[in-house]
């Protein structure tokens, strides 16, 4: 039996991409379901799609309000009495060089993809450590290993989540806290389109290598079954994640390997 019957899972990021095939794929199991976004009525469409049933509920969240972290969590609590794990996948990418780049882009870059995951995440802590129980899978990049250029800032709110969760898991082990970090590469989703660029505008425009990327449904197939066997990181993508082990053991090599790739 699946590790994943009987919970009751949140998703952020849930109305596309790989949030969307999540939820998809999670409604195929024995579980309640909460998805998020901003876009509520994208929800309601995820929503009919996964089966429409009363175990699948919508909960409209921005991760820029911060200081509304504590009520959305206490809402998604009070959903189906408990919450058994988040999935922190929604985010924003980035499209631009460093001397380009507006400032207001990287404290963009940092209030959703950093801050605001962090903020939701403490909301939740309280209830998992009353639980004994509670497991953190939080989609981070393989940005959040190694950098490529015109993602200056994406690499850094990416690097910055696995600093602090790696601390999460730490620190909760034993009051029975779990985290799996989820590295993506090129997955086959709006991301490049709906990247900022150096004024803070989304790129509109796709990029090939994302194009070429692996499909959402099987980087949601590979989520899941890191989930259930409670991995400490798991990268998913096509020969991108070679760098993880370049840049552990050649640094040099694969700086030269990222600069000669012409990655948009």
């Amino acid at each position: 039996m699946s590790s994943i019957n009987g919970k009751t899972i949140w998703v952020t990021g849930a109305s596309s991409g790989i949030g969307k095939s999540l939820a998809l794929k999670l409604s195929s199991y024995q579980c309640n379901l909460i998805l998020s976004s901003r876009n509520k009525e994208e929800l309601l469409k995820v929503k009919e799609l996964c089966g429409g049933s009363n175990t699948i509920s919508i909960l409209p969240l921005d991760l820029t309000n911060h200081h509304q972290m504590e009520e959305i969590a206490e809402k998604a609590i009070s959903k189906f009495g408990s919450v058994d794990m988040l999935v922190n996948n929604a985010g924003i990418s980035q499209r631009s060089l460093i001397i380009e780049t507006k400032v207001e882009v990287y404290e963009q870059l940092m209030q959703i993809n950093y801050l605001g995951t962090v903020a939701l995440s403490k909301a939740i802590l309280p209830h998992f450590i009353a639980n004994k129980s509670g497991h953190y899978v939080t989609v981070t990049s393989l940005m959040g290993k190694f950098g490529s250029p015109y993602r200056s800032g994406y690499c850094g709110a990416k690097h910055a989540l696995h600093g602090f969760f790696d601390v999460m898991r730490m620190e909760h082990e034993k009051d029975g806290v779990k985290v799996t970090l989820v590295c993506p590469g090129f997955v086959q989703t709006n991301v490049a389109k709906n990247a900022l660029t150096a004024d803070g505008s989304p790129q509109k425009d796709d990029d090939v290598a994302t194009q070429n990327g692996i499909t959402p449904e099987l980087a949601a197939k590979k989520m899941i079954s890191a989930i259930e066997k409670g991995k400490f990181e798991v990268y998913i993508g096509g020969k991108e994640v070679k760098g993880i082990y370049l840049k552990r053991f050649f640094p040099k090599l694969l700086h030269k390997v990222v600069l000669k790739s012409h990655v948009r």
